[in-house]
C-alpha cells in the first residue's frame, strides 16, 4: 500500500521538500510505495552552510549539555517506535520484529552516548620547565553516508559519534531506504539547536557533493568496498578525515572438536540474518572434514524450515533482498556456482511470485575461484567448503582481500581463541559471530575499512589532538 505521509529533510532545523522527488520501492512487491525527497546541489550547500554556523555553539557547549540532547532524542524515537518501525519494514523488507529490534538498538545507542564519559583534556608532563597539555578539539561537521541494510541504525550510529563528541552531522542515507532515516530527523527536529543535525535524501550525486564539499571536514561511511574507494578518492584533495566501514567476506572455521549442531545453528542464524544482508554475515564456512557431512546436514535442516515472506506477517523470520540489483545480482552469483558444479543441498532459486525473495541457500563442492567464495555474495547464500587440517583452514580464510569479521567454533575454548588470533580481521568471534554493542571498537582491516566505529576510538576518530606547550617562569636561585 502507498503511504500518504510527505517526507520532509531537515535542513538548518527547518523540514523541507528537495526540488524533486524519487520513488522508494517496497522489497515485499516490487513496486514503489512512497515518494521521497530528492536534494538539490543548493539545498546540500545551505544544508553544510547552516551546519557550518551552528558548529561554534554546539563544540562550546559542556558535554553533559550535549549529551542530555541526545538522551532526550533517545525518548523522541520511543515515543514513535510505531510509525518508525512501520516505515523501516515498508522500505527494508524486514520482519517487524528485526525492524524493532532495529530501533531499540538505536535508543541503547543513544543511552549509552549520552552516558558514557570522554576524556577531553589530559597532562602529558609537568615539569620544572613547562606543562603540556593534550586537548581534543571536535573537527566541524561531519557528512554520514549510511547503507540500505541497516538504514536508521547506522545514521544513529554516526549521528551519535558526532554530536556527542562536539561536532555538527548531515546524514545522507541510501536512496534504496530514505525513509525511515528522514523520519527519524523529523521526530528529533526539535531535539537539537537548528542546524547541529542534518538530513538530506537522493541519489549517489547526493552523497559526492556531501563528499567533496570543502566544508565538511569528515565523512563516516558504511556501505561497499567499490563505493569507499570512490569516497577516499573523491575526498583526498580536501584530505577530509575518513572513516569506511566497507564489504567483508568473512569466514566462520569449524575446528574438529566443535560441537556441530549448535556450530551449524549458530552460523546460520548469522548467515541468514536480516536475509544476508550483513556486512558481518558469515558468507564462507569452512568445516573440519570429520565434521563436514553433520554440519552441513545441520545447516539444510534449518535452509528448508525457514519462514520467508513479507515482513508484516506473523511467524515470518526471513524478508527479501532489498533491491531488485542485489536480487539479480544473488541470482547470477548462485547460477554461476552451479555452473562451475556446486551441489544445492538447500536452496538455490528465487521464491515464486511477487517481491524480491530468494530461499535460504547451501551450496558445497565449491572452492576457491568461484565468484560466490571469492566475493561478497550479500545475500541468503552460504558455501561450506571441508578442510583437512587447521593451517589450510587458516590460510583460506585469510586469502581474501576482505578482513571484516570472523568465528571460530571448536569446545576447546583455548585452542579457538589461539586460532581466532591466525585470522586476519578486525573482529574474530569464538563460538558467536556478528554481535555489537557501542562501547567496544569496530571496523575492518585489509579492503574492509579505514578507522574503527565506537568504543574508545569515537574520540579519537571525531576529534583533533591539540596541544598545548606552557613554559614555566624559570628560578631566580
Amino acid at each position: 500500500l502507498a503511504m500518504a505521509r510527505v517526507f520532509r529533510m531537515l535542513i538548518g532545523g527547518r523540514l523541507v521538500p528537495g526540488e524533486g522527488t524519487f520513488a522508494v520501492v517496497n522489497p515485499s512487491t516490487g513496486q514503489p510505495f512512497a515518494e521521497a525527497p530528492s536534494c538539490s546541489r543548493a539545498q546540500l550547500d545551505e544544508a553544510v552552510h547552516e551546519a557550518r554556523a551552528a558548529f561554534p555553539r554546539w563544540a562550546a557547549l559542556p558535554l553533559k549539555e550535549r549529551q542530555a540532547m541526545v538522551m532526550a532524542g533517545a525518548k523522541r524515537i520511543e515515543e514513535n517506535l510505531d510509525m518508525l518501525v512501520e516505515t523501516l519494514v515498508k522500505e527494508q523488507g524486514k520482519p517487524v520484529a528485526n525492524a524493532k529490534g532495529e530501533f531499540m538498538g538505536i535508543i541503547g545507542t543513544m543511552k549509552f552516548m549520552a552516558s558514557r564519559p570522554f576524556e577531553y583534556e589530559k597532562v602529558l608532563a609537568d615539569n620544572d620547565r613547562e606543562r603540556i597539555l593534550q586537548r581534543r578539539v571536535p573537527l566541524g561537521i561531519v557528512g554520514g553516508i549510511t547503507p540500505w541494510n541497516f538504514p536508521p541504525l547506522m545514521a544513529a550510529w554516526k549521528m551519535c559519534e558526532a554530536l556527542t563528541t562536539g561536532n555538527v552531522c548531515i546524514l545522507k542515507p541510501s536512496p534504496y531506504t530514505p525513509l525511515s532515516t528522514l523520519l527519524m530527523g523529523e521526530v528529533l527536529a526539535e531535539t537539537f539547536p537548528a542546524g547541529v543535525l542534518g538530513v538530506v535524501s537522493g541519489g549517489d550525486d547526493v552523497g559526492k557533493w556531501l563528499v567533496e564539499h570543502e566544508d565538511v571536514n569528515k565523512i563516516s561511511f558504511t556501505g561497499s568496498t567499490r563505493a569507499g574507494k570512490l569516497i577516499q578518492a573523491t575526498a583526498g584533495p580536501s584530505l577530509k578525515r575518513l572513516t569506511l566501514e566497507l564489504g567483508g567476506n568473512d569466514a566462520a572455521i569449524v575446528l574438529p572438536d566443535a560441537d556441530a549442531k549448535a556450530a551449524a545453528t549458530g552460523i546460520f542464524n548469522q548467515a541468514m540474518g536480516n536475509s544476508g544482508q550483513i556486512c558481518i554475515a558469515v558468507k564462507r564456512c569452512f568445516v573440519h572434514e570429520s565434521k563436514f557431512d553433520e554440519v552441513v546436514g545441520h545447516l539444510a535442516e534449518l535452509a528448508s524450515k525457514a519462514r520467508l515472506g513479507d515482513g508484516f506477517q506473523k511467524g515470518v523470520q526471513y524478508g527479501p533482498i532489498n533491491n531488485k540489483m542485489q536480487f539479480e545480482r544473488i541470482k547470477e552469483l548462485v547460477e554461476d556456482a552451479k555452473n562451475s558444479g556446486a551441489k544445492v543441498v538447500a536452496g538455490g532459486a528465487p521464491l515464486e511470485g511477487s517481491g524480491y525473495f530468494y530461499t535460504p541457500t547451501i551450496l558445497t563442492n565449491v572452492a576457491e575461484g568461484t565468484r560466490i567464495v571469492d566475493e561478497e555474495q550479500f545475500g541468503p547464500v552460504l558455501p561450506v567448503m571441508p578442510y583437512a587440517n587447521v593451517a589450510e583452514a587458516v590460510q583460506r580464510a585469510n586469502a581474501t582481500r576482505f578482513g571484516l569479521g570472523a568465528s571460530v567454533w571448536g569446545t576447546d575454548v583455548a585452542r579457538a581463541t589461539e586460532v581466532a588470533g591466525m585470522v586476519e580481521a578486525g573482529t574474530v568471534w569464538v563460538n558467536k559471530h556478528g554481535d555489537l554493542s557501542p562501547d567496544i571498537p569496530f571496523g575492518g582491516s585489509k579492503e574492509s575499512g579505514i578507522g574503527r566505529q565506537m568504543g574508545d576510538y569515537t574520540l579519537e576518530s571525531h576529534t583533533e589532538a591539540k596541544v598545548i606547550r606552557i613554559a614555566k617562569p624559570k628560578s631566580k636561585l
